[in-house]
């Protein structure tokens, strides 16, 4: 048997290069690598010296372009629910309920009732209940995370497990949801979701198998590499690095992945503290480095979601009545904290992955960033901030000034979104125009990445290339479309990929991907057609026809 390395062609279509399209190109692999790509009568000249076999893949007129990266998800938590109970594709109290039991009955030797997904919208201000939820799971704790994964459902029974009950105060930076004599009603919000997480029990094979399970849906859209946004665990997201180092052990990662460790806003009190958390932060992605998982970059969550008003708004919300965390949102970190802590994870040389929602937040991510330039000097960190749903038109330029990657979610630049239609009552018309402004960021000379916060939104980056492009969702029919939101703030189809591809690879450091050229890994994914080809409004019509990993074949429609 030969050992020399499998080469493959693709040929019959054309080429998204990374940066533009290129019309009846051809691309040769061989082994991880490309060694070749070009126009097709040339490329099939050289292929036609070589000795030995080589695998030809017809594109059927179709495009083959760099795999896609997600620059912002969360794959354990998505595999999990995968496994357990998703519930994101419904939208009603009933049908969560139904696919609740459904899971329990078919899970029914799992000590805890897991899964999530449901909307916030589905319920009232006050969220669903205990009781609700004891309908269908009266014996075992349950815990089940909102699509937003900001809040979380338990039942009675989590509750009693955890001691949760009318004495129990809130956390600093959440709440627990109570009815008028002060007893937990079964909705936790933020950091109170911990309350109850830090007693559910699962095992390292199942972690495992959910890892597994989501790296074969990602590649199913497309995706060959993703950005991990949170390993340590935080409140009601489970820590995925034991998974991550079984996969690579057993041979089994065939995504390339960076992961942001989890930055404790509760270790921020003085310069000594925020030191020592660095350090730690420092040794543990030395010692992740060595097992070959990379963890050079840092969560530094500034403010919650629009959903619960507790992003983080400078003029406040407008008409807001009886939120908890007031009316203008739930600041994680202060201004001071902020820069305090940044600039001595810029001294280190960790990079900062910024959660910021609301405008303040987003200011305030900067501000910091700023402040750590002139102290350290502009160094090659690649600080990202994602989200970016409110941003102040004077903001905008900071990003490219800066050198801040603007990580933006396409998915969510629409406006039948609940971030949007539940933010939308409280802002005026002025302010309602700072959605998700990516035009004016981009003119600015920002970098983008691009990714999903899935299991917050389906991993569909053909769907995100569509809505910014767009600003609203594609469907098969026309009278299913909503109105475009904020129309100005569109972006091109090749800036819109490049985000998908080349702008995530490189905020992740990565040298060799994200780019169809000589020498780059074989990171790849061809479309069943041409978006280039197509008017604007049918981008999303396309569909992934294959995802090849290193040069191998991962998925195949």
């Amino acid at each position: 048997m030969s050992d020399a390395p499998r080469r493959t062609l693709f040929v019959g279509g054309h080429v998204f290069d990374g940066h533009r399209r290129r019309p009846g190109h051809a691309v040769l692999v061989q082994g991880l690598r490309i060694v070749d790509t070009g126009p097709a009568d040339r490329v099939l000249e050289r292929v036609a010296d070589l000795d030995g076999p080589v695998e030809r893949v017809d594109l059927r007129g179709g495009l083959i372009m760099p795999g896609f990266h997600d620059a912002h998800c969360h794959p354990l938590v998505g595999g999990l629910e995968r496994l357990r109970c998703e519930m994101s594709g419904l939208s009603r109290p009933e049908e969560y309920l139904t696919a609740i039991g459904d899971a329990a009955r078919r899970r029914h030797g799992d000590q805890w009732v897991r899964g999530g997904g449901w909307s916030v919208d589905a319920f009232d201000q006050r969220g669903p209940t205990a009781e609700l939820l004891d309908r269908v799971v009266p014996d075992r704790p349950a815990f089940l995370p909102s699509t937003d994964h900001h809040d979380a459902w338990v039942n009675t029974r989590a509750l009693e497990v955890a001691g949760v009950n009318r004495d129990t105060p809130d956390p600093a930076d959440g709440w627990i949801e109570r009815d008028e004599h002060g007893h937990p009603t079964g909705t936790l919000r933020e950091a109170a979701m911990a309350l109850v997480h830090d007693h559910v029990t699962r095992s390292r094979e199942e972690d495992a198998d959910a890892l597994r399970e989501a790296q074969r849906c990602l590649h199913g859209w497309g995706v060959t590499g993703w950005h991990d946004a949170l390993i340590g665990g935080y409140a009601g997201l489970d820590d995925p690095t034991q998974a991550y180092l079984d996969l690579l052990e057993a041979d089994q990662l065939s995504a390339t992945v960076r992961c942001s460790q989890w930055w404790d806003r509760a270790r921020c009190g003085d310069d000594d503290a925020i030191a020592a958390q660095v350090g730690e932060l420092v040794q543990r992605r030395d010692e992740l480095a060595a097992r070959g998982l990379d963890a050079g970059s840092v969560k530094v969550m500034m403010d919650g979601i629009s959903e619960t008003f507790t992003a983080t708004l400078t003029d406040g919300y407008d008409d807001l009545h009886g939120c908890p965390c007031g009316d203008h949102g739930l600041p994680f970190l202060s201004e001071s904290a902020a820069r305090a802590s940044v600039s001595a994870l810029h001294a280190a040389g960790l990079q900062c992955h910024f959660h910021a929602i609301g405008d303040a937040a987003v200011h305030t991510a900067l501000d910091a960033v700023e402040q750590a330039q002139r102290e350290h000097g502009l160094r090659d960190l690649r600080h990202q901030i994602a989200h970016l749903q409110l941003v102040r038109p004077s903001d905008r330029h900071r990003f490219g000034d800066l050198q801040v990657v603007a990580n933006l979610q396409g998915m969510w630049a629409r406006r039948e979104t609940p971030a949007v239609t539940l933010l939308a009552p409280h802002l005026d018309a002025e302010r309602f125009g700072w959605h998700y402004p990516f035009r004016d960021v981009l003119e600015g000379r920002a970098r983008f990445s691009g990714g999903s916060d899935w299991p917050v939104n389906p991993p569909e980056p053909l769907g995100a290339v569509h809505v910014l492009v767009n600003r609203r969702a594609w469907a098969s029919d026309p009278a299913q479309l909503t109105e475009p939101l904020v129309l100005d703030q569109t972006i091109g189809l090749e800036q819109a990929l490049s985000a998908y591809t080349r702008g995530s690879a490189w905020a992740d450091h990565r040298v060799d991907a994200g780019f169809v050229h000589v020498g780059a890994r074989a990171d790849l994914v061809v479309l069943d057609r041409d978006p280039f080809t197509l008017p604007s409004s049918e981008i999303g019509a396309c569909e992934v026809a294959s995802t090849w990993a290193g040069g191998r074949c991962v998925y195949e429609r």
